[in-house]
């Protein structure tokens, strides 16, 4: 396994390795990879781009679930890191995929079936692209379906793990796919990327898609990128950001009676969600200072239209996993 040999070779001759052998494998096809913003995609961006240089294609899509402003930051921090990236606002797509779907499983191989269809679209504007690259992480790859044959039960699926479709006349190139977060974060931080990227919290690939527990609307899309926005500023704002692993809000299924001025309410719930871990297999709760709760609960209440209630989880991985989906 990649990542065994990692810690005996170190850093440096790993990344030299794994530049060498991707210029081998890729020699001067055209590659096409979907950036998210986060520390994978990003890692597996700069690894690709000192192998093959300007022949890496990157994209950046809009899938309509991700956090509040997220496209347009992202689209800046890419700005001087030599990466071609294009973005590509295909909201409209998304949601008519996703539409009536409440089910994690369907909810997640509809979103995997758009981002091809949405790559196979770009990939076909570019002569001869031979290649997508996907920033596929070793957790990805034991928590879904098993790719080998291999006995290990799924927990879920991940959109970026896993065949084409015969349709799209590309292959898959994964640098990254036998390595853990921790370590994707140290090759990236020996490449010199820059240390704010590379602190960013994991986020899902389906995105807040699956921190909706139901069906997707434009409108729970909305309010939940508030919530999660106040609860992520909060965190940052407090100092507590760097001390937690993946934080997020969750839009619950239900609604509760509530009280705003004299007046009865009966509307929405969320969930806040804050781990620490290492490597995304295990992880605790964590021990968020009451007040800062308190605070973070109010300013939502306060500041969401359509939510009245506010809960932490306090579950770990196993036997919950981060994500709620």
């Amino acid at each position: 396994m990649i990542f065994v040999v990692f810690h005996k070779i170190g850093l440096a001759t790993f990344v030299n390795e794994t530049v060498a052998e991707l210029k081998a494998k890729i020699g001067d096809d055209k590659v096409v990879l979907g950036l998210s913003g986060g520390v994978d995609s990003t890692v597996a961006g700069v690894l690709l781009h000192k192998a093959i240089g300007e022949n890496l294609y990157c994209i950046f899509v809009d899938n309509g679930l991700l956090r509040k402003d997220e496209f347009e930051s992202v689209l800046d921090q890419y700005k001087g890191m030599g990466l071609n990236v294009k973005g590509v606002n295909a909201k409209d797509r998304f949601y008519d995929v996703l539409a009536g779907l409440s089910d994690p499983e369907k909810k997640r191989k509809a979103i995997g079936g758009m981002f091809i269809d949405v790559f196979d679209d770009e990939s076909n504007q570019l002569e001869n692209v031979k290649w997508l690259a996907q920033g596929t992480i070793y957790p990805d790859v034991i928590e879904s379906v098993s790719a080998t044959g291999g006995p290990s039960q799924t927990i879920k699926s991940h959109h970026n793990v896993g065949g084409l479709p015969d349709y799209m006349k590309l292959s898959i190139v994964e640098p990254l796919r036998a390595l853990f977060k921790d370590e994707v974060r140290r090759i990236g931080r020996s490449m010199g990327i820059d240390e704010e990227l590379l602190g960013r919290h994991p986020f899902p690939g389906p995105g807040l898609a699956i921190r909706i527990l139901g069906d997707i609307t434009k409108e729970k899309v909305r309010i939940l990128q508030e919530v999660d926005h106040i609860f992520i500023s909060s965190l940052k704002s407090s100092g507590l950001y760097d001390k937690v692993w993946q934080a997020g809000a969750i839009f619950l299924p239900v609604q509760s009676v509530g009280v705003m001025g004299d007046e009865r309410t009966y509307e929405n719930a969320v969930a806040l969600r804050a781990v620490e871990s290492t490597d995304g297999m295990t992880a605790d709760w964590v021990h968020l200072p009451y007040e800062f709760l308190a605070k973070v609960s109010n300013d939502i209440i306060n500041k969401v239209k359509g939510i009245n209630r506010v809960v932490y989880d306090i579950s770990s991985k196993p036997p919950a996993t981060i994500e709620w989906e």
